[in-house]
């Protein structure tokens, strides 16, 4: 039997899990930058908790990684079922790096609280990133009644 690539981040989910939502964002990389000339840390503030800032590289590794985070973020807001207008909600997402290199999301806040309502147990986040452009894909798994 072959295991599509695909589907090899499912190996370790239980069958118990069913799936509660998926997002995936694009942005373009020059948005990004756009932004942070504009806002400066203004902008930075507004989206980034102070762990995602000071693990940011500099330069145009820096906009990349921003990017990256950005996508992350307004996908976990899309597979939960939150309006990415609402800038509230932000800073209840947290981009981290395992020890693996794997990215991983931890919710805070008013998102934590929907993502038990939904009854969220595992997050899948992956992000990628080219030089002109960055995406990202969150897949919510969990328990429903």
């Amino acid at each position: 039997m072959v295991t599509l690539p695909s589907m090899q981040a499912f190996a370790c989910v239980p069958d118990s899990l069913n799936l509660i939502g998926h997002g995936i964002d694009i942005i373009a990389i020059h948005d990004i930058e756009a932004l942070v000339e504009q806002a400066g840390k203004h902008f930075e503030m507004q989206y980034f908790t102070a762990t995602e800032r000071s693990v940011a590289e500099s330069g145009a590794k820096r906009i990349q990684y921003l990017a990256g985070r950005l996508c992350a973020k307004t996908a976990v807001l899309k597979a939960l079922g939150i309006d990415s207008n609402q800038n509230t909600f932000w800073l209840d997402i947290e981009v981290q790096r395992l020890s693996t290199g794997e990215p991983s999301v931890v919710l805070h806040g008013q998102c934590q609280e929907i993502a038990t309502e939904l009854g969220l147990t595992k997050l899948l986040l992956s992000i990628s990133h080219v030089s002109s452009y960055a995406a990202a894909s969150v897949i919510c798994l969990g328990v429903r009644e």
